[in-house]
């Protein structure tokens, strides 16, 4: 999908993946706070087809039993697109998915989607597209016509989530879950951990007009509130924006599960008790331990230092927050096969 230009200023992301303690033999939590266990650094960007520039986050892990059922993430960061005065369209021609499913979140530009089964879309900013392949499409996706001849900033992401054995077969099926269909929560940062531990408890929700950072809930739950879309299998996909930089916010999440964060934009510390904690650069994720219900990011007081290949891409504007997006999965017994 895409990249940019400046040091990053914009709003950062999150990829939070969870997975059943009971299905991976691991033990009870130690600790209420989860702690990291690797950081995947950032990687190099490359094309997929003409129309989206991305960051392979899972790198060599992709398709991999290590972030099963997850098999593969791409992240494309703002890049700036001309206007198209051609005929020819930029993105990814006809190309077939079987047995697994593609969640596309958009936040800059607007993709067009298309299949072999009459479904047809276009999501833009806030929105997102669930597909179901199921026993099989054939699709396609390219930036949108309207889109494309005004051109513009461009950022999106795109998550490949297998199914589980029995429900590889099933009818292919498309969510078209626009922005006014995600529900929002509103949070406050933890007063009782200025950058500290993050023991203390969780970020507060608010009211709207108290806020210091949201949680848009796509899939899942978050502080009692459901998401829209509909999964085969429990999946949390939440995206977290913490206005407060310097501050440490804490997210409560379920009892014994594997959590992956990625750092959409800009950087994080994240807090793991006590003193210690874990820069998380931009575009890297976090891999973090099993056990802990506690997840406590701490936007930084500036923004870090990047990876040359990463200083490119579209400007920005100050004072926007650093969001995330928090994906999450139990299982138990799925047969992801």
């Amino acid at each position: 999908m895409f990249a940019r230009r400046g040091v990053p200023s914009l709003p950062h992301t999150l990829l939070v993946a969870s997975l059943s303690a009971r299905s991976a033999g691991a033990s009870t939590m130690s600790s209420p706070t989860k702690k990291v266990k690797t950081v995947l650094p950032t990687t190099r960007p490359h094309w997929v087809g003409d129309g989206f520039h991305v960051y392979p986050v899972f790198s060599n892990l992709a398709f991999s039993k290590h972030l099963s059922p997850f098999l593969m993430f791409d992240y494309g960061a703002p890049r700036e697109f001309p206007p198209n005065t051609s005929s020819q369209r930029k993105g990814v021609g006809q190309h077939p998915h079987r047995g697994f499913e593609t969640v596309t979140i958009a936040f800059q530009g607007e993709v067009e989607h298309a299949d072999s089964i009459g479904n047809k879309g276009v999501i833009g900013p806030g929105d997102v597209q669930w597909m179901t392949a199921g026993r099989g499409i054939i699709h396609q996706e390219f930036h949108s016509e309207k889109w494309a001849k005004q051109g513009g900033m461009f950022e999106m992401c795109q998550l490949w989530v297998n199914l589980p054995a029995k429900h590889k077969m099933t009818k292919p099926r498309y969510q078209d879950i626009t922005k006014d269909k995600i529900p929002t929560v509103h949070i406050r940062a933890n007063p009782a951990a200025p950058g500290g531990a993050g023991d203390a408890g969780a970020s507060a929700t608010c009211t709207a007009d108290d806020s210091q950072g949201s949680v848009r809930i796509i899939a899942g739950e978050y502080g009692g509130v459901k998401g829209p879309a509909l999964t085969w299998t429990p999946v949390n996909m939440l995206i977290v924006q913490l206005n407060d930089k310097g501050k440490t916010y804490q997210l409560t999440l379920p009892e014994d599960h594997n959590v992956m964060v990625f750092a959409r934009r800009g950087g994080f510390h994240l807090q793991e008790g006590g003193k210690k904690q874990t820069a998380l650069a931009p575009q890297s994720i976090a891999l973090m331990e099993m056990g802990g219900t506690q997840l406590v990011p701490a936007p930084p007081t500036s923004h870090p230092t990047v990876p040359r290949y990463l200083e490119r891409g579209g400007g920005s504007k100050r004072g926007q927050g650093w969001p995330l997006t928090i994906m999450m999965r139990q299982t138990i017994d799925l047969g992801c096969d």
